[in-house]
């Protein structure tokens, strides 16, 4: 038994990285986790793979195709119009149709959690990614709106923004020692973080240990600064 017993937990893109990390979060407190990304084979490979961390019972996945990677550009100059409207279906639109999906099911529940993750990008703009940065603070209006929206049913909305954390997704950081070097300068704690640093603060989301907090935004950055 654990505090996320009897919920259910829907995570997009959760094959790999922080998604993946917080899919086993979930379902180590107790929750059925539903996983799903946009490959068939990933989703399989995920799934297997939380079955062998020991949650045969309560792990299944679907296939959702929400978008392509959206390209790195600037953007007052490289971003053009369709590459624009991919990136704000893709981090965007699809937040905003699937929260419009579940709703009907957490009124019927009588409450739940929804949790949407921007990015540290989304607080304070980062070189080379202008397009991306935009679409994260987007998220944080989304998320703002909606906590606003739901509160009258018991339904709470918050987000998570996370620093650079050693995925794939940030490999093209990681990868350029000069923009990878100058990021941890401004990091407090002095390292970047990891996908397990991000679970426990969706867990705690997710329980009742947070009845009382919505329309939040937390970052999880090793301290760097994004506000008073």
């Amino acid at each position: 038994m654990g505090r996320l017993t009897g919920k259910v937990a829907i995570i997009t893109g959760s094959t790999q990285g922080i998604g993946f990390a917080i899919a086993n979060k979930l379902a180590t407190e107790g929750a059925k986790v539903v996983i799903s990304s946009r490959q068939e084979v990933n989703v399989n490979e995920a799934v297997e793979k939380l079955k062998n961390n020991g949650h045969q019972n309560n792990i299944s996945g679907v296939v959702c195709h929400v978008g392509n990677k959206e390209d790195r550009k600037r953007l007052y100059e490289e971003c053009p119009e369709d590459k624009w409207d991919k990136l704000f279906d893709t981090n965007v639109k699809s937040a905003f149709l699937l929260t419009k999906e579940v709703v009907p099911h957490l009124k019927e529940r009588k409450g739940g959690s929804i949790i949407n993750i921007s990015s540290l990008a989304g607080l304070q703009p980062v070189p080379m990614h202008g397009p991306y940065c935009v679409s994260k603070t987007a998220i944080l209006g989304l998320t703002r709106v909606f906590a606003d929206e739901l509160a009258q049913f018991n339904i709470r909305v918050n987000c998570i923004a996370p620093g650079l954390v050693r995925t794939k997704f940030a490999e093209h950081i990681y990868e350029n020692k000069i923009l990878h070097d100058a990021i941890l300068s401004q990091i407090p704690m002095g390292r970047t973080g990891e996908p397990r640093d991000v679970e426990g603060i969706a867990a705690f989301l997710c329980s009742d240990d947070a009845n009382y907090i919505t329309g939040e935004t937390i970052a999880v950055a090793g301290g760097m600064h994004t506000r008073l």
